[in-house]
């Protein structure tokens, strides 16, 4: 599923040739911070006394992407529309929120660096998207939030990267409250999906230009009856 334009937002007519992007996702554990990750992200602001997310919620916004060759060379720039859905860490949303991961090509898997639990949880979190995405290994980017309450912290940056290794995704630190690499860990998951969506669309030229090859070669034209 690719997200829709909504047509009751009057700036997109300023964003030409811009390309819809998948649905991204935030899971963990209720109060790791994904709601306020997705607040500074998008507003640049953060709210300590934000309530615990019910059911799904959801923001938008529009980015500039420099896009990559296969060789890592910078390609033309492009217009991305964003749709990043906030999903309820509680128990009881989760059989809810499971629909949406269907419709989403990449998450970020959130926990708390001052709840030692909340990163063991992760284990969990990742079956459950890789039973319910739409494809069984997803791009997922492990995101160990609230990296400013350093004498608060109870996960060491050895434990939360062996945690990474095991789940084969990268690991990244960042705070919603300062603001500290939300953009860079929301960049990193977004160059993964749009690298598989890239890929795609090559695999798909190639595959159409063999196609027409063939049926050309199929079809031989003609031999003129003129004379001259």
């Amino acid at each position: 599923m690719v997200v829709c334009e909504d047509s009751s937002y009057s700036a997109v007519c300023y964003w030409p040739h811009l390309i819809p992007t998948p649905l991204t996702l935030s899971r963990g554990d209720s109060n790791v911070g994904k709601t306020s990750l997705w607040f500074q992200y998008t507003d640049n602001v953060f709210n300590p006394r934000f309530t615990s997310t019910v059911g799904v919620d959801f923001k938008q916004k529009r980015v500039v992407r420099e896009s990559r060759d296969s060789e890592g060379l910078l390609g033309p720039k492009q217009r991305l529309h964003l749709q990043l859905w906030d999903t309820a860490g509680q128990e009881r949303y989760r059989s809810l929120c499971s629909v949406f991961l269907r419709d989403a090509m990449g998450f970020l898997l959130v926990f708390d660096l001052t709840n030692e639990k909340s990163l063991y949880n992760c284990r969990e979190w990742m079956d459950l998207l890789c039973q319910h995405a739409y494809c069984e290994r997803p791009d997922v980017v492990l995101v160990g939030n609230k990296s400013d309450l350093t004498s608060e912290r109870q996960v060491p940056l050895a434990t939360a990267t062996a945690m990474a290794r095991e789940l084969n995704v990268p690991y990244i630190e960042t705070s919603a409250a300062t603001g500290y690499q939300v953009a860079a860990a929301v960049d990193l998951l977004l160059d993964a999906v749009m690298s598989k969506v890239e890929a795609s669309l090559i695999k798909s030229r190639i595959h159409n230009s063999t196609a027409d090859a063939v049926h050309l070669s199929k079809n031989p034209a003609k031999k003129s009856s003129c004379a001259c």
